[in-house]
């Protein structure tokens, strides 16, 4: 029960952060939901498929369908409301990183993967719906930029799979690996914590 609330909260807030953005791209309404659905998904079915969950869960449930057109829908319709809250994209994006990061790396070690590996399937959890997001919204994905992004969902993946190793309680572990995601990210954010980039090169002839 707390993997379903925890993979269904992380699909609508990911959605929600697609919906948000897909209307300050001056999207309509049916390319909202289409942003909305593949921001809240992607991260989840590139993990099902990876894992051999076949279908996927978001394909398989009509749940994870009807939560994020109903995502998209708030997104849309509610997009003054929102967009008063400060960088509302990134702070959706953030609590949705933060919850796939568990989910992403409880259903891989599920399934009996290794947990080193079932960390790398958490980030890749969190990461595939902001990358479609961007993808689609014609926006260089968070991933690929300086801020705490993978390394937070890292953070919180590796946080979990610890956690089974060393055989420390479930819910504390997990409530952990949860709130150190979301730390990571929001330092990022609002306090501009980043990973250094490289200094350009000039041209040679």
């Amino acid at each position: 029960m707390l993997f379903d609330a925890f993979d269904l909260a992380a699909t609508f807030v990911f959605a929600i952060s697609g919906a948000t953005q897909a209307v300050r791209k001056r999207l309509d309404l049916f390319g909202v939901l289409v942003v909305a659905w593949a921001a809240g998904v992607a991260g989840g079915i590139a993990r099902d498929l990876l894992i051999g969950a076949v279908p996927p869960a978001a394909i398989g449930h009509w749940r994870y369908f009807a939560i994020t057109i109903a995502a998209g829908l708030v997104g849309f319709f509610a997009s003054g409301q929102i967009g008063r809250l400060r960088t509302p994209v990134q702070l959706f994006d953030a609590a949705g990183l933060c919850l796939f990061a568990v989910t992403g790396t409880e259903k891989a070690l599920a399934f009996g993967l290794s947990p080193f590996v079932a960390a790398i399937l958490g980030v890749i959890t969190c990461i595939g719906g902001g990358v479609a997001r961007d993808l689609l919204t014609l926006e260089v994905p968070t991933v690929l930029r300086a801020e705490l992004y993978a390394v937070a969902a890292l953070a919180g993946a590796g946080s979990v799979a610890l956690g089974f190793v060393l055989g420390l309680p479930h819910l504390p572990v997990v409530l952990f690996g949860a709130g150190l995601c979301l730390f990571l990210r929001l330092m990022s954010i609002y306090r501009g914590w980043r990973l250094p980039v490289g200094k350009s090169l000039k041209e040679t002839d």
